[in-house]
């Protein structure tokens, strides 16, 4: 069950990488910064919702532990590659990583987090 998690969480990372790249190119120049993110938030989550939806019969926990474990562990890979390749690979600051948390300033990034961790357990509690 743990080997097709993380595979699973890889095409989520595709599906955020293919995601950010439609934000920078199509709706952050249409939209401005603040929509374009807001925008791009709300379809990466509908993405995950749909991904997750579809695979959890493959990934095929047993109980609502083991649906909790997946959503905890997509959203634990979620924060390290985050963090980790956000300011070791691309060069973030760290101040720039955590400005997507500041629901104040208009960033709902922590949604696509929700949805990850929950979209395991919605499934497998909805499909029985």
């Amino acid at each position: 069950m743990i080997l097709r998690t993380v595979f699973i969480w890889f095409g989520l990372l595709v599906l955020a990488v293919l995601n950010g790249g439609f934000r920078e190119g199509v709706l952050v120049p249409r939209l401005g910064r603040g929509l374009g993110q807001a925008v791009s938030t709300v379809m990466l989550s509908a993405l995950i919702l749909t991904a997750g939806w579809v695979s959890l019969p493959w990934i095929a926990p047993r109980t609502l532990q083991e649906a909790w474990t997946i959503g905890l562990l997509w959203v634990t890979l979620t924060l390290a590659f985050e963090f980790l390749a956000g300011h070791f690979v691309f060069g973030k600051t760290w101040p720039e990583l955590l400005a997507d948390y500041n629901l104040l300033a208009g960033r709902i990034w922590i949604m696509v987090l929700i949805v990850t961790l929950m979209t395991p357990i919605v499934a497998f509690t909805r499909r029985g």
